[in-house]
């Protein structure tokens, strides 16, 4: 549409939503005359009646709500967008992918990141869920920024930040004939089986294969 000034929508809305064109002129910190003259323009120019001035207060037209109805959500993206601008412009994330394995402890980690992201509204989430090697795997080929997984410490190219540890137990199904029912297993007892646990989400699997006690789970970024 061309001619449209975005000083006049915003005038248009603020009269709009204020119910005066005086009102309007102090929310906006701007003069009487140059809000009317501005709502008066945008009017010319859609060739459309927005305000109906006949009454004590100003109201809007059939047309004009409709129109605002549009226009509202015209501005609401504008002023989101220089938000993302300004953030691009700071270098702040606009988006964080998060992958979280399968042995981190959910009702641990999700409520930190859900306060994290209350405070940065800006900031949009992408949160997925890998298991075994699926999570290592997304970080370093550069499809998430941050995973919560179990961590080498001697890994030079990886970042961490020790959460938590996670105990594992081991268990068998009731009934399996080398153990019985009731008495503790260990892992030891363990080894000599063939033990189906979680399938592994990595694309090339990881020929690693232990059965520890405990995993210690990290957060974890790339250095690049």
């Amino acid at each position: 549409m061309n001619g449209l000034k975005l000083h006049d929508l915003r005038c248009f809305d603020a009269v709009a939503s204020e119910g005066s064109f005086q009102a309007a002129a102090l929310a906006l910190n701007r003069s009487h005359p140059s809000v009317f003259a501005a709502v008066a323009r945008l009017e010319q120019l859609l060739r459309l009646t927005l305000l109906d001035r006949s009454g004590y207060r100003v109201g809007l037209t059939e047309a004009g709500r409709e129109f605002h109805a549009r226009a509202q959500l015209t501005l609401r993206e504008l002023d989101h967008l220089r938000t993302y601008a300004g953030q691009l412009a700071s270098g702040e994330e606009t988006v964080l992918r998060v992958v979280v394995g399968d042995l981190c402890p959910r009702p641990q980690i999700l409520p930190m990141l859900s306060g994290f992201f209350a405070e940065r509204t800006g900031t949009r989430l992408h949160l997925e869920y890998e298991a075994v090697g699926g999570p290592l795997e997304r970080l370093m080929e550069g499809e998430a920024d941050l995973i919560f997984h179990r961590a080498d410490p001697s890994d030079p190219h990886l970042e961490r930040i020790h959460l938590c540890a996670v105990p594992l137990v081991p268990v068998v199904a009731p009934g399996f004939l080398p153990f019985a029912p009731g008495r503790e297993i260990a892992p030891e007892q363990m080894r000599p089986f063939t033990q189906c646990v979680i399938r592994d989400t990595a694309r090339r699997p990881s020929p690693e294969s232990y059965f520890p006690s405990t995993v210690r789970i990290s957060a974890r970024c790339r250095i690049i």
